[in-house]
């Protein structure tokens, strides 16, 4: 497997796209989409293209390339092009969810195959991983991506076909080592892919650290307005793996809305004002709820303490992120309470929205859950950091 190549602006089908140097920063890549204007009128506003279906021509062929919306939707050229130069990669497909997404992955990969996933990820994914994935045949292997020894022992050539990291892990933010995990997983013949939904390609761009895959709950901080359900990958390589994945989601039609498609191109092109923002409200928060009396440890890998990190440091440009998590005082019962008192937090599920949102993550995620059942998930948003800091102490204070 080797690493992503860059793909920059180069022109799909569509849009007509502005001259791109190969030194174009992500940060003017997002903002003007890559330049695309529309052909007919000249618009820097894409059009919305509801159509399902596409004519064919006298002479039985398709020459505008599209035959029917499944496969071939107008407006996923323009957020997939973005996407795939945003991570340096060679094509990216947009899905219904991100659990669309990753569920086309997995099915691309054949009964019996062996995979191998982090004991703290996506707990949707992960269920359905050890529940679906494993009555469809996949041998699911759960592995500490942070003991390396381990995932060298637990990857074994002609075996293993996939590994599947996400840095920072949600909820407890576990940081994994990409490089080093993209040569076991290289070693052994297989493919690593990165849920990458956290760091976003504004902080991490798996693909250029060997990563062959990379997933994005685009629902999350791609959109980051809460107003949208959507999934993404883009893959370093357009192989024949690929095409499974493709072929996945044009026939079991795990596909975006054409509006939806338009809302995310849009979100993507505040992603590089929105994120750093909030990652700079996270550190803050987290270095000031460190010193509270109710707080018991905090979660995050921006503190000099956490475990990870230095490597974090090493493959997050630009912030640590705007996820933390904290462990009340108290207990179950504490945290609930914590919860309960807050007055700008939104106590709601998601994450990456421009408002923010506090969850007592163990009562979603149930038994068999690694997390602790005192914690408080955090997704800063875009407010006032110091109203943040404010109300959550004086919840906290009870």
């Amino acid at each position: 497997m080797g690493r992503g190549t860059g793909r920059g602006g180069r022109r799909r089908r569509g849009g007509i796209p502005a001259v791109t140097s190969k030194k174009t920063s992500p940060a003017t890549i997002a903002a003007q989409a890559l330049g695309w204007t529309d052909p007919v009128t000249r618009a820097v506003v894409p059009p919305i293209h509801p159509s399902s279906t596409f004519v064919r021509d006298p002479d039985n062929r398709y020459s505008s390339g599209r035959i029917y919306a499944r496969a071939d939707c107008p407006g996923y050229d323009q957020p997939e092009a973005v996407l795939t130069a945003l991570e340096g990669g060679a094509a990216a497909a947009l899905f219904a969810s991100g659990s669309a997404a990753a569920s086309a992955l997995f099915l691309a990969l054949d009964p019996g195959d062996h995979v191998v996933i982090p004991p703290v990820m996506y707990w949707s994914l992960r269920n359905w991983l050890l529940t679906f994935g494993t009555r469809w045949g996949l041998a699911v292997q759960v592995v500490d991506p942070t003991d390396l020894d381990a995932m060298a022992a637990a990857v074994v050539r002609g075996r293993t076909r996939l590994v599947w990291v996400e840095s920072p892990a949600n909820p407890l933010w576990t940081i994994s080592d990409i490089g080093a995990l993209a040569d076991i997983a290289h070693a052994a013949g297989a493919r690593l892919a990165v849920d990458s939904t956290v760091a976003t390609p504004v902080l991490t761009r798996p693909l250029t650290l060997g990563a062959d895959l990379v997933m994005h709950s685009a629902t999350k901080y791609l959109n980051g307005h809460s107003d949208v359900v959507a999934g993404a990958l883009v893959t370093g390589t357009e192989d024949g793996f690929w095409q499974r994945i493709k072929t996945n989601r044009a026939q079991m039609g795990g596909i975006l809305g054409p509006f939806e498609a338009w809302l995310l191109l849009r979100g993507l092109r505040t992603l590089f004002a929105r994120v750093p923002l909030a990652c700079r409200s996270a550190q803050l928060l987290a270095e000031r709820l460190a010193a509270h009396p109710n707080v018991l440890e905090v979660l995050y890998p921006g503190l000099p303490g956490f475990p990870g990190h230095e490597t974090a440091r090493r493959q997050m440009a630009g912030g640590f992120g705007a996820m933390l998590s904290i462990r009340v005082r108290g207990g179950a019962a504490a945290a609930i309470a914590t919860a309960a008192r807050v007055g700008l937090w939104t106590r709601a599920t998601s994450l990456g929205g421009v408002e923010s949102f506090i969850e007592h993550r163990s009562s979603i995620e149930g038994p068999g859950s690694p997390v602790p059942p005192d914690l408080l998930r955090l997704s800063v948003g875009l407010e006032a950091v110091e109203d943040l800091i404010a109300d959550l102490s004086d919840a906290l204070d009870g």
